[in-house]
């Protein structure tokens, strides 16, 4: 077998092992073989190399203009050379000439290991690139390496991604060796590969998890329509069912908690708190201060702000520990939310019964004679004017 049919031979074998195209690989060696004849003849702008497909033998040709009198042999060929050639040109004419430089198959077998191996690696890497963003905004298992600062590389299998300290959540403690599951951020391509972006923190780690877990979530009879999470304390979740035999909130939970807790554990024991979801901000507000009671919840949906009122032993319950209850109500819902227990609520009142009466009074004082006003009539204003606003 020759050299040129070895190379052939090889780049089927490539082609078939590695799923990078023949052509491909050829078209690569020519080039970068037309880029050698430049050392060879000074210049390569009208030279073209051709590998036969199926022999593998390498020509060189050079496109040469005729003319009376040569002044560059590279780029030009005279009227009488070319017409040895055949007697149709003239001057002016381009003529292909072969110019194959002796040896040339030894510079073409060296080009062409350089291509196969240079090319091998680009198609791995464009493969490992194309592979790992297809998982984008998705869900992967890695396995903990090493830690680099603060950031922490998390080998995927073929490629190591980095879970930045922004990413990772607080109070985790994550050893070598540790296998986990990361949400993938963000995929980009470098001249070494993909370089891939990963979270521990990410909200959207909550609802993977749960696709993962629920067939019901899975399959889009149920929809997780929101999520708001602290990491590794405390997330909400609100669900809604486009079947209506089928409980969104009890196919998330599971059979004793079974689907739930294995989320859970996946988060370290984060509590989740799952909600129904409604159209109607009221219901919606309500089921997200949950476990709390609620009273009252008195919404204004231009200013996406709600003001709520709860029973005076469940206004710590509703608040939460820091916060955090109310923080992740109001996040989950996109409403600002105003707790206040049934005791202040009524505080509120009567204070601002008594700075409407006050101003009944003054209203009066200025126009006419106090005196003539009974207390019964200002409080009787007062309250038709309380009814009144809230008619409008």
């Amino acid at each position: 077998m020759d050299n040129g049919k070895e190379l052939i031979f090889a780049l089927n074998q490539i082609e078939k092992e590695k799923g990078i195209s023949k052509e491909i690989l050829i078209e690569a060696m020519e080039n970068s073989l037309v880029a050698a004849c430049k050392n060879h003849f000074g210049k390569a702008d009208n030279i073209k190399v051709d590998i036969n497909r199926e022999t593998g033998n390498v020509k060189v040709h050079a496109e040469k203009e005729v003319v009376e009198e040569v002044e560059d042999d590279v780029t030009q060929i005279s009227l009488e050379q070319a017409r040895e050639k055949s007697s149709k040109y003239n001057l002016g004419d381009i003529v292909n000439i072969e110019v194959t430089p002796k040896n040339f198959g030894r510079i073409a077998a060296q080009k062409a290991k350089q291509v196969v191996v240079q090319k091998i690696r680009e198609e791995e890497r464009k493969a490992l690139f194309e592979m790992y963003y297809a998982k984008e905004k998705d869900i992967v298992t890695g396995i903990v390496q090493k830690r680099y600062g603060n950031n922490i590389n998390i080998n995927l299998g073929k490629v190591d991604a980095v879970l930045a300290e922004t990413e990772q959540v607080r109070g985790e403690v994550l050893k070598t060796n540790d296998r986990i599951k990361v949400y993938v951020l963000e995929v980009k391509n470098s001249p070494k590969g993909p370089r891939i972006n990963v979270s521990r923190s990410h909200p959207d780690l909550v609802k993977r998890l749960f696709e993962a877990e629920v067939a019901e979530v899975k399959d889009g009879v149920v929809e997780i329509k929101s999520i708001a999470r602290e990491a590794g304390s405390r997330t909400k979740m609100a669900v809604y069912s486009n079947n209506p035999d089928v409980d969104p909130v009890g196919a998330c939970v599971g059979v004793n908690g079974t689907r739930v807790n294995n989320v859970v554990s996946e988060l370290l024991n984060e509590k989740i708190d799952i909600i129904n979801w409604s159209e109607d901000p009221k219901v919606l507000i309500e089921n997200a201060l949950s476990p709390s009671k609620v009273v009252s919840v008195d919404v204004n949906v231009e200013e996406k702000s709600a003001k709520v009122v709860v029973p005076d032993y469940q206004l710590s319950l509703a608040i939460g520990r820091e916060g955090q209850n109310a923080r992740l109500a109001a996040r989950l819902t996109g409403y600002k939310i105003d707790i206040k227990s049934e005791s202040q609520a009524a505080e509120l009142r009567s204070q601002e019964m008594d700075e409407l009466v006050e101003e009944v009074l003054d209203n009066y004082d200025a126009v006419n004679d106090i005196d003539e006003v009974t207390t019964e009539e200002i409080i009787e204003e007062v309250v038709e004017t309380e009814v009144e606003d809230t008619e409008v």
